[in-house]
């Protein structure tokens, strides 16, 4: 099974990182309010980007990389 790092854009601008294996379904929750708490208080605006990862440990590991990056890098990451 393959996961799915994304970078999602907030309404508020702000960038939210997860994982997922489904990233059309993962997105629809956040829309929804029902994704995580970051996104129901800041809202889910738009997909920025993902990548794919074979195994949930590596996903896991670059998501952890991402979320401390700056906002300015995350950017960068997007192209």
């Amino acid at each position: 099974m393959a996961y799915f790092v994304y970078l999602l854009e907030c309404a508020d601008k702000s960038i939210y990182t997860g994982i997922t294996t489904d990233v059309v379904r993962r997105f629809a929750e956040h829309k929804d309010g029902i994704g995580s708490h970051y996104t129901r208080a800041h809202g889910a605006k738009k997909m920025l980007y993902m990548e794919k990862h074979a195994t949930r440990s590596t996903a896991l590991k670059r998501e952890a990389e991402i979320k401390h990056w700056t906002r300015s890098k995350k950017l960068g990451l997007i192209g």
